[in-house]
């Protein structure tokens, strides 16, 4: 617990020195994020407003993560590096995305297959990873392995954790588009994972049956814990108006580390649950693109993703965030709920 305490603080404070930093310079340099012209016309006056700011949130969770082991003599494992180096990866593809948005005065940042590319080979590499280096279950999995009864075997579970990861950290990428959501939701969902971590360490030193089989429990909840602290840290100066945007540096490292999480903790089919505000921020999109296609140039929604839709129907941005921090705090919750109540059943309580 005192890990988990100290790996919070640290990435909180790293994150927030790290996001005033970033501020200052970025704002002397003038150099800030292009706005979408075909974007809500209320954000037009945010153009200019400095970005990249998932650089403090990962360059906080890192430091969170690293000092935390060294000041209590804990010992960094082979599940929690793999989650945190994809939490790394992802970043680095973001930033490379940010920086030539930033530099070219332009919206388009990497060209799409090599964002692509990018985010893939750090999927790829963390499967193949994990699979060869930690005791990862290769089931299909709810809550813990042994329920479903579906096993990929070797090469669909890497093929299985490579679509995850894709797809999470592009869910988080749509949903980052008002001030403070991502980050806010970040935090239930990492709180969510530092929780089921804690849980399940807690389990396999008990003297109940080690129904979850997760040798890097303690670690992992560590690493949710310090992307947790991180988000918070910056959204301190994101929260609505935002001083500063996160970019695909946030949001791909946000979505690829709840991922990798999932896929650790053996609780895939539970991350659509905890990130349901990811989900449903990805499936309006979906919807609106189908829609436009099958009537040919109507649409479903005003504008996707669905955020949009509730400005424009004429929300203020910061209740559409507050009542969206509201429907993640009650799905985390929920998942939170599922997953106890799946070791109730595992353990033969009433």
């Amino acid at each position: 617990m005192i890990r988990l305490l100290i790996a919070a603080a640290l990435a909180f404070a790293g994150s927030a020195l790290v996001t005033k930093i970033l501020i200052d310079v970025l704002t002397r340099q003038k150099i800030g994020q292009p706005i979408r012209e075909d974007g809500p016309q209320g954000h037009m006056t945010k153009a200019g407003t400095p970005t990249m700011g998932g650089v403090g949130i990962v360059g906080g969770a890192l430091l969170g993560y690293v000092l935390s082991d060294l000041l209590s003599g804990g010992t960094f494992t082979r599940s929690g590096l793999l989650v945190m180096g994809a939490i790394c990866a992802a970043g680095l593809v973001g930033f490379l995305d940010d920086w030539i948005k930033v530099s070219r005065e332009r919206n388009l940042g990497l060209n799409a297959k090599f964002k692509t590319l990018g985010l893939l080979t750090m999927a790829v590499l963390f499967s193949v990873g994990t699979l060869n280096w930690t005791n990862v279950s290769t089931e299909l999995s709810f809550a813990r392995p042994g329920v479903l009864d579906i096993d990929f075997g070797p090469v669909g579970w890497v093929l299985w954790a490579v679509v995850l990861l894709y797809a999470t950290s592009n869910a988080v990428n749509l949903t980052d588009g008002l001030d403070g959501l991502a980050a806010g939701s970040g935090i239930f969902s990492f709180g969510a994972y530092a929780i089921i971590g804690f849980w399940i360490f807690r389990q396999s030193i008990s003297d109940q049956p080690d129904v979850y089989q997760v040798t890097h429990a303690l670690d992992l909840a560590v690493v949710a814990i310090a992307m947790l602290g991180a988000c918070a840290g910056f959204l301190w100066f994101n929260a609505a108006p935002a001083e500063i945007f996160m970019g695909d540096t946030g949001s791909l490292a946000i979505g690829s580390g709840l991922a990798a999480l999932a896929l650790t903790t053996n609780t895939h089919m539970l991350l659509p649950i905890i990130g349901g505000i990811y989900v449903a921020e990805t499936t309006s999109v979906m919807l609106q693109v189908g829609y436009f296609k099958l009537t040919k140039g109507k649409r479903l929604f005003r504008m996707a993703p669905i955020h949009h839709h509730f400005e424009l129907l004429g929300w203020r941005e910061t209740k559409v965030i507050i009542r969206f921090w509201l429907i993640a705090g009650g799905l985390t919750a929920l998942g939170l709920g599922l997953f106890y109540t799946d070791w109730v059943r595992a353990s033969g309580l009433s």
